[in-house]
């Protein structure tokens, strides 16, 4: 373990998109553990009801802005020592419509965020939120970081791959060290957006029948948030390479069909017909949608991490938060 990474209390720690879901989550973590944690949000997706618990605690800092705003990013970096750069546009769907959406909030905010800390940060470590979705429609399941090539089909795996390169580049060149986290889907209380939010949606406003994008045997992996986190934490306070690239999901997949019956389930509704839309490219749910997705973690577990919940009980968990959530 780097010792030098163990400990955040008293560390100045710079999180982008703080008040998202996932962001959110890891400020929880990092406030528990003492540090002093700043956020870094333009609430386009975020909520600050998402960081309402500390809003008036010591050692805890918002700031509202935009990553595309290079004054407002230079002055959100100054004296921070760690950098969690999260913010991102999370709609994979929204860049068959509008690639330019995705290319500014992912690559030219990365490289904003990046500048800044050449310029004016004290950061000594970036850790960045890539994507499964680097690796396309990857030949071999489960997918090991090494895999190659790496062809996106989507342009947000486009984006997030290219901010990889620049995460990696800036490392080596300007001499900080860097982990990447390739996510699969991430799920659990306070998410909305992905397949369980949208099902709970279309199943309040019709509970007779359920929309299903694709043939429904669309199968991925499913981490539930606060293994996510704990898998991050973990590895980060364990991380020794310039440039650390980890895959981070858990061991198994659930299809789509499997998801709508858990979501029924949890909903209390009997009688549900499913409307496939067939899908494009072979059942896919929508152009760019990566139809088969399993993530080799064996990097991790070599450190000693494993998920505490496979794909079908973080669903279900999650089913049952957001239902709560949403009342």
């Amino acid at each position: 373990m780097n010792t030098d990474k163990e400990s955040f209390a008293g560390k100045c720690v710079l999180v982008t998109g703080g008040a998202g879901f996932i962001g959110s989550h890891l400020v929880d973590k990092l406030m528990m553990s003492k540090g002093v944690v700043r956020v870094f949000d333009n609430l386009s997706s975020g909520n600050k009801e998402n960081i309402v618990r500390w809003l008036n605690s010591r050692g805890f800092e918002f700031r509202k802005g935009d990553l595309l705003n290079k004054k407002d990013t230079e002055k959100a970096v100054e004296n921070c020592e760690v950098v969690f750069h999260l913010a991102a546009n999370p709609e994979v769907r929204l860049s068959s419509v509008e690639p330019d959406v995705h290319f500014d909030q992912n690559v030219v905010a990365t490289y904003n965020l990046l500048e800044a800390v050449r310029k004016h940060g004290a950061a000594k470590s970036f850790v960045f939120t890539s994507s499964s979705t680097v690796y396309g429609e990857a030949s071999q399941i489960p997918t090991p970081e090494d895999y190659a090539p790496l062809e996106p089909i989507s342009v947000y795996g486009a984006s997030k791959l290219a901010s990889e390169a620049l995460v990696m580049a800036y490392a080596n060149t300007y001499g900080f060290d860097a982990v990447i986290y390739r996510l699969a889907n991430i799920i659990g209380p306070r998410s909305r957006h992905g397949v369980i939010f949208d099902f709970i949606g279309k199943l309040r406003y019709n509970p007779c029948e359920l929309e299903i994008l694709g043939d429904g045997t669309q199968a991925k992996s499913y981490l539930y948030i606060d293994d996510c986190v704990g898998a991050m934490l973990f590895s980060y306070a364990r991380s020794n390479r310039r440039v650390e690239v980890f895959n981070l999901g858990s061991e198994d997949q659930v299809d789509v069909t499997s998801i709508a019956r858990i979501v029924i389930e949890e909903m209390g509704l009997k009688n549900v017909s499913f409307r496939f839309t067939g899908g494009v490219f072979g059942g896919g749910g929508w152009k760019g949608d990566v139809k088969y997705m399993l993530l080799a973690v064996d990097r991790l577990k070599s450190l000693g991490w494993k998920p505490k919940l496979n794909s079908v009980e973080a669903v279900r968990k999650t089913a049952k938060s957001t239902i709560e959530e949403l009342g």
